[in-house]
This record gives structure tokens, C-alpha cells and sequence, in this order.
């Protein structure tokens, strides 16, 4: 009667017990994890003006991006811990002698796990990728590096019917060293830029300084000098910066423009794609591993081993982060559908708690 009258009592109550659960899990790991990458950092301290501040900064400003990665793990383990040491204090029996069905309590765990969900999605959006490109910016600055020099020639990007080489790409997007190869429809080449530096004007474009701009004519070949140059083009800083941080720790925006610019100039796109998918799937996981820890709560053993259980889901979540890992580099290899890669991993935990609900419940 008590349950009918307040059916959210138990519902605050367990939200509660999750929440802080889950929010100390995390930051147990997250004082792991940081501790790792400091202590990875070390070995590149001294390099240029790369310090210990500059170091401790740099884990800092990557925290953002863990919170991200880490979000369904935390969940697993903490609301396995929880339910665990309520079965063993026999409130779930309890809850179910009052009426309180395998479903609703599973409804409830959904709810609950509504925040986690949300929360997961906003880091990953708006918090994870400013502090991850903030974090490598503030890394190269001090150790003096560029963004990226894939050949001896520095970094090549398609732009519709242009090549465009870079030698240098500095951690603001500024660029230096600045070859243009333009072509006509018919793939016959139409000029050579050439730029001491550039800069980006959000409403003009790049800005080219010192041009030397070749224009061939059939056989002629007409040379001219520019201070400097407006260049129109469809790379922007944002997808520079992709050269700075993982497609994972992107935002969806940054992700979309530059899955469509790879698309409009007819690269590979596999592997942006998957990552596109998975950063909107990938908050959900949070309700699978809720759905996943609820079978634990059903242990009626007084004298069960808690740290044995909350080891289990230790395993589990971290099976799950190695099986995301491992779909997104066998679909981009056996170029499977994008959609297939990402989602893949959440199902199989989903079709597994649901296996262990239902086991559970025939016992």
C-alpha cells in the first residue's frame, strides 16, 4: 500500500544511492587517469618552454574528455555497487514484496539514467572538445611544434578544384608556407599560389601574405606580386583543428562540416562517419549499463562478496569501452556501415542484459 501511495519514494531513494555512487566512482577515475597521463607528460617536460605548470595544465584541460569516455563505466560500477548492497540488505526483496515488478523498477532506472544521459551528451558536446583543442594548443605553444607536418612537405588538403599544401599549421591556425594548386574543370592547372603566411578573417576569409601567384595561359605564364591576397576557401580553422584532436572528441558540428567537406571532395569518410554516430549513440550507453547492473540487484545472498560483483562490472565496462574501440577500426576497415560500427557494441550489452533480466527472473 506504502508503494502505491508514494511510488517515487523508492525511485528518489535510488537516485540518490546512484548518483553519489557514480559521481565517487568517476572521480576515483578520474584521479587515475590523470595521475597516468601526468605521469606520461614527464617525459616531455623540458622541451622548449614545456613545463610542470604547463604539463598540469594540459591533464587538466583533457579531464573534460575522460568525464566523456569514462560516463558509462561510472555508471556501471556505481549502480552495480548499489544495487548489490541493497540486495544484500534485502531491500529489493522488499521493494518486490510490495508489489514493485521487474518492469517498473527497470522504468525507474530509466529515468534515473535520463541525467546521466544528458549530462554525458552536453560534456561531449560543449565541454570536451573547446578543452581538448585548448589542451593540444596549449601543449604545442609551449613546445614550440606545429599541428601537423604529415610529409616532408608539410600537410596536403583537397579543396574542391585546388591542392592546398601547408608546411607549417601553428597552434592558433595560422598558417605559413602556402602552396595553392588551382585547376580548371578540366583538370588542367590554372595557377600556383604561393604565400609567405595566412590568416583566417571570420568574415572575409583567409587573409595571404607575400603572394606569389603564377597564372598559366595555354603556353604562356603570367607571374604577379601581391602584399596580400583574400583567398575564398571551404577550409576553415574548424576543420584545421581536426588535425589537433581525435574524431571522438569532436562536437557533432565539427564532425558533420567535416565529414561533408571529406564527402564534397571525394575522400575517405568511414572513419568521421562512425564517429559521427557514435558521439549520438554513445550517451545511451548509460541506460544499457543501467539496464545491465539491474540483474545484480536480484542476488539474494546476505553474505554476498560486494567487491566481488563491483570487480564484474569493472570487467564489463571495460569490455565495453575495448568493443567500441574495436568496432569503430573494423568497420573503417571493412568499410561497414557507419551506423552498424557505432551502435553495434551497445546492442550486444543491451541483448545481454536482457538475457540476464530474464534469467534471473526464471530462477
Amino acid at each position: 500500500m506504502a508503494l502505491s501511495l508514494a511510488p517515487r519514494v523508492y525511485e528518489r531513494y535510488l537516485a540518490r544511492q546512484i548518483y553519489a555512487s557514480t559521481t565517487l566512482v568517476l572521480t576515483a577515475f578520474l584521479a587515475l587517469f590523470a595521475f597516468f597521463d601526468l605521469v606520461h607528460e614527464l617525459q616531455d617536460i623540458g622541451h622548449g618552454d614545456y613545463q610542470l605548470p604547463q604539463a598540469l595544465a594540459y591533464v587538466a584541460l583533457t579531464l573534460p574528455g575522460r568525464v566523456y569516455e569514462l560516463m558509462p563505466i561510472g555508471v556501471l560500477i556505481g549502480s552495480l555497487y548499489v544495487l548489490t548492497l541493497l540486495a544484500r540488505h534485502s531491500e529489493i526483496t522488499v521493494l518486490r514484496a510490495s508489489g514493485l515488478s521487474t518492469g517498473a523498477l527497470l522504468a525507474a532506472l530509466m529515468r534515473i539514467g535520463a541525467l546521466f544521459v544528458l549530462v554525458t551528451f552536453l560534456v561531449g558536446e560543449f565541454a570536451a572538445p573547446p578543452a581538448e583543442r585548448a589542451a593540444q594548443q596549449l601543449r604545442l605553444r609551449a613546445m614550440g611544434s606545429v599541428v601537423a607536418q604529415d610529409f616532408r612537405s608539410g600537410l596536403w588538403v583537397k579543396d574542391e578544384l585546388a591542392f592546398v599544401n601547408v608546411r607549417e599549421v601553428l597552434p592558433d591556425t595560422t598558417l605559413r608556407g602556402i602552396r595553392i594548386y588551382q585547376f580548371g574543370p578540366d583538370y588542367h592547372l590554372r595557377s600556383i599560389s604561393e604565400a609567405e603566411s595566412g590568416e583566417y578573417q571570420p568574415t572575409k576569409g583567409w587573409l595571404l601574405h607575400k603572394v606569389a601567384q603564377t597564372r598559366f595561359d595555354g603556353e604562356r605564364a603570367d607571374v604577379s606580386n601581391e602584399d596580400a591576397l583574400d583567398w575564398h576557401s571551404a577550409i576553415t580553422p574548424e576543420i584545421l583543428t581536426v588535425l589537433m584532436i581525435v574524431p571522438e572528441r569532436m562536437s557533432l558540428v565539427t564532425l558533420y562540416q567535416y565529414t561533408r567537406h571529406l564527402a564534397d571532395n571525394q575522400q575517405r569518410t568511414q572513419q568521421y562517419e562512425i564517429a559521427l554516430w557514435k558521439k549520438l549513440i554513445y550517451p545511451a550507453a548509460a541506460l544499457v549499463m543501467l539496464a545491465l547492473a539491474l540483474p545484480f540487484a536480484y542476488a539474494h545472498d546476505r553474505t554476498g562478496n560486494v567487491s566481488l560483483k563491483v570487480f564484474a562490472g569493472v570487467m564489463l565496462g571495460v569490455t565495453f569501452h575495448m568493443l567500441n574501440g574495436l568496432f569503430s577500426s573494423l568497420g573503417i576497415i571493412n568499410s561497414w556501415p557507419p551506423l552498424f560500427a557505432a551502435i553495434t557494441p551497445s546492442v550486444l550489452f543491451l541483448f545481454a542484459a536482457g538475457a540476464m533480466i530474464v534469467w534471473v527472473e526464471r530462477r
